[in-house]
């Protein structure tokens, strides 16, 4: 966990909650009175963010006492009680919503990938993450994939070069964007990895008689493509299918043999998974 991430997340969301003041709480409850709560599972699924709650708890108020019962990563069935928090009433009201939001959103993302990821057990294939995420979320969205089981693609578009096909496009051909993404590698002093996007077998051929990366995306290959793609390559690049894949059909690309499979439903489309904080 970034805690300088985490820490600017939790201060912009609780401002943009607050405003000038809980004037519900301010105006019901007494501003010393003391309670407990409890985090109640409602769907079974993979249980994610509690680490982010307890993060939340604390920075709303230092003396709220939580106590962990599940931790991140575990199935969880309805009825559980991940956690509990004790302390300022005012306090545990002012960080139910935010810590509710995210762990179902984060238990949401983890069950899905943990479900997908189950179905390439029997194959070497991992399942990415891509930069389809929610503006503000993508750190806690990420994070959530790996609780799940997945592996984080690139963080953002800075920590890796990825030539898609409108780069390749403007840049006048593959072998141009290539030779240009390395030349600039060189320029800046930088060493990142290079992923190029390829929408047919024609331009694979063409990215295959450059060089010049690291991986390499197929995207929208039908199976038979991608299996004669995946044989074309033969072990020299890291291997990447993208495109179309969903859960029903995501054991028959990784059965095709590529290393990675990227999935942007993974966070664009997610269930959030059921859960509520309840006075006990």
């Amino acid at each position: 966990m970034d805690k300088q991430i985490i820490d600017q997340f939790i201060k912009n969301a609780v401002a943009e909650d607050l405003g000038d003041g809980d004037h519900t709480s301010l105006s019901t409850i007494p501003a010393n009175a003391q309670g407990k709560a409890k985090l109640l599972i409602k769907e079974d699924g993979i249980l994610a963010g509690v680490e982010l709650a307890v993060e939340i708890f604390n920075y709303i108020d230092a003396k709220l006492v939580t106590e962990v019962m599940i931790a991140d990563g575990a199935e969880v069935k309805y009825g559980d009680i991940a956690l509990t928090v004790s302390g300022s009433t005012h306090s545990i009201l002012l960080a139910e919503r935010l810590v509710l939001n995210c762990m179902q959103r984060m238990s949401g993302i983890a069950t899905k990938t943990n479900r997908i990821v189950s179905q390439l057990a029997a194959y070497p294939t991992q399942l990415l993450d891509t930069r389809k995420t929610t503006p503000g979320l993508r750190y806690l969205e990420k994070w959530a994939v790996r609780i799940g089981g997945g592996v984080n693609h690139r963080i953002g578009l800075y920590d890796m070069i990825l030539i898609k096909d409108n780069h390749v496009d403007y840049a006048g051909g593959i072998a141009n964007a290539i030779k240009a993404a390395n030349q600039y590698l060189e320029d800046k002093g930088k060493e990142l990895q290079i992923e190029i996007e390829v929408r047919n077998l024609s331009e694979l051929n063409d990215v295959l008689a450059t060089g010049g990366v690291d991986r390499i995306m197929l995207d929208n290959f039908s199976f038979a493509d991608l299996k004669a793609a995946v044989a074309l390559i033969d072990g020299r690049f890291v291997t990447e299918a993208s495109g179309g894949i969903t859960e029903e059909n995501v054991a028959g690309y990784a059965a095709c043999g590529v290393d990675f499979i990227s999935m942007g439903a993974l966070t664009h489309s997610v269930k959030s998974l059921d859960m509520s904080l309840k006075a006990c």
